[in-house]
């Protein structure tokens, strides 16, 4: 079996859905049961079945170093130089339409991954009219798919609210090995030019709107001088305050569990999250989470590890961070790495997804003709999108 992960979403600077499908091919490689290849946008278009493909595109100004390859036919001839038996498309725009034209000309299956809380996103930018119309563009979208996958049950109640019938629930996961308590640091505040006893927190990712970075450099306003919150990303274009330091994105895994195992705690302020992958990884260092009870960070934090605010507020988000401070943090910290071991392995995770890809081709294979007939759109550079079963 051939399953090909294919996003936008992918470049050597970005989060979580990049690290995602990083431990996803490792770990298929590792396997060696299926061949699992990446395609992604690059600087060169390159074809490498197994491994990571790339298609070639402009890199977009103000992103973590994203490309954007507005070419839906070479990616759809890409996709089918691949010959997948199963397609998982981790955005909602051209890949994913490219994705549904070859499932449907090769009848294999065609699984969406709803990684990025799209309506949510547009609505907080553009107003909630906007919002609503991302809201049924990804009905229209998505309810092409064999199936859905989300990774938090907030975000699935989502999907279901917009009338989709076919999600599943898929958490990620997080490398507990390179993610540990064992990479802690003690002079990360020497190396900052900070006092030994300042209360130091991290953020570690984009610096985009939906993130909530204003409520962050609210909040560290209100608390002073005594804090001091180090921002692990890029974008940021503001001056940074006395009691905020910024460093690059950290690209390699090891050295951002260090940041992470290093400092007190993470915050994390966004309440668009769909998962929340970073807080995940703070939690596998031992280190307690600061977060907006909102999204998927209310499934991930509760007061066993960690404090949340019931808003994105900055006074409410500093009260959040004091309350820490009134607590046994390693403690926290304890609890917080038990949890991650319990739940939230990588293997766990691929596991449960191999187990449902194996359940889904089986019965792909079996379905009647009527899966895989397809129509064409109006315009005629659109993919085709498959009807759905002869009998609906």
């Amino acid at each position: 079996m051939h399953l090909v992960d294919t996003t936008l979403f992918y470049s050597p600077t970005s989060g979580g859905v990049r690290r995602y499908l990083n431990a996803k091919h490792h770990w298929y490689l590792q396997r060696g049961a299926w061949r699992h290849t990446l395609l992604v946008p690059g600087a060169h278009t390159w074809l490498r079945p197994g491994e990571v493909s790339t298609i070639a595109g402009p890199k977009v100004p103000g992103t973590f170093n994203y490309r954007l390859p507005l070419a839906p036919r070479r990616w759809t001839a890409q996709l089918e130089s691949l010959e997948p038996d199963l397609i998982e498309a981790g955005d909602a725009f051209h890949p994913a339409w490219c994705a549904l034209e070859v499932a449907a000309r090769r009848r294999v299956p065609a699984v969406a991954f709803f990684h990025s809380h799209l309506p949510r996103i547009i609505g907080s930018r553009c107003g909630d009219r906007l919002g609503r119309a991302a809201g049924r563009y990804l009905h229209w979208l998505y309810g092409r798919f064999d199936a859905v996958l989300a990774p938090s049950r907030v975000m699935c109640d989502y999907l279901r609210s917009l009338g989709l019938a076919q999600v599943q629930l898929q958490p990620l996961g997080v490398d507990t090995d390179v993610f540990h308590p064992q990479r802690r640091r003690h002079d990360l505040r020497q190396g900052l030019g900070l006092p030994d006893d300042v209360r130091l927190l991290v953020y570690a990712g984009r610096f985009s709107g939906e993130k909530n970075i204003d409520v962050l450099h609210d909040a560290f306003a209100r608390l002073g001088r005594g804090y001091h919150l180090l921002m692990v990303g890029g974008g940021e274009t503001r001056q940074a305050a006395t009691n905020i330091s910024i460093i690059p994105y950290q690209r390699d895994s090891a050295a951002l569990a260090t940041v992470l195992a290093s400092a007190d705690a993470l915050v994390h302020a966004g309440t668009a999250e769909t998962f929340g992958l970073v807080v995940l990884e703070a939690m596998a260092c031992g280190r307690p989470v600061v977060g907006v009870r909102a999204a998927a960070v209310a499934e991930l934090v509760d007061e066993t590890v960690g404090v949340t605010a019931a808003r994105a507020d900055g006074a409410l988000f500093a009260q959040a961070v004091r309350e820490l401070y009134d607590r046994d943090i390693d403690a926290l910290g304890r609890a917080a790495r038990a949890r991650v071991e319990a739940r939230y392995s990588w293997d766990r995770s691929l596991q449960q997804q191999l187990a449902f890809y194996a359940a889904l081709s089986e019965k792909k294979r079996t379905a009647p003709d009527g899966w895989a007939t397809a129509r064409r759109l109006p315009s005629g550079d659109q993919p085709i999108i498959p009807a759905g079963p002869s009998s609906s």
